[in-house]
Parts: structure tokens; sequence; C-alpha cells
């Protein structure tokens, strides 16, 4: 399994990719007009895991990392942390 970042339009998504084929979104960072806005994926309500107004974007990817979201696909399976930021999926 390998999880990376991905460019999206307003920002970045943090993907699962669970060597199958499928993709899961785990998390995700936006530009706003007052600096970043983070968010990472949780099984129910957890306020604490949504900040916004960080100054850089590597501040919010870095609090989106934290959380380790990816856990709740994997549990103890291993998991490859890609650096690379992949561009927006070209659409068919």
């Amino acid at each position: 399994m390998k999880v990376y970042w991905r460019e999206h339009k307003t920002g970045q998504r943090l993907i699962l990719d669970a060597d199958t084929g499928q993709e899961e979104e785990i998390g995700g960072v936006r530009r706003t007009p007052r600096g970043f806005d983070a968010l990472a994926r949780t099984m129910g309500y957890d306020p604490g895991r949504a900040q916004k107004g960080f100054p850089t974007l590597d501040d919010a990817k870095a609090f989106v990392e934290s959380f380790h979201p990816w856990d709740i696909f994997v549990g103890n399976a291993s998991v490859e942390f890609d650096e690379t930021v992949y561009p927006i999926p070209e659409e068919n």
C-alpha cells in the first residue's frame, strides 16, 4: 500500500492506494485567502482533525500526516509514504 499527495484544483489531497487499483482520499489541504485549511479523515466526529489558517502548505500537510489517517484502512499493515506530489489525473 502507498500513501501520497495529489494536486487538486483548490490544494492537495492525501491518497491511499491499496495496490488493487482502488484509491481512497484520506485527507486534504486547501488554499484560502487566509492561508491553508487542513483535514484528516476520521471515523466518526472528531473536530480536532480539521484546522484553519496554516501559514504554509507544508505546515498544513504535516498536520494531516501527523494523524496517520491511513491507519483507519490498513491497521498494522505496512504503508509506503511517497513524497512525490502527483498531478491532477486526466479525465477520460
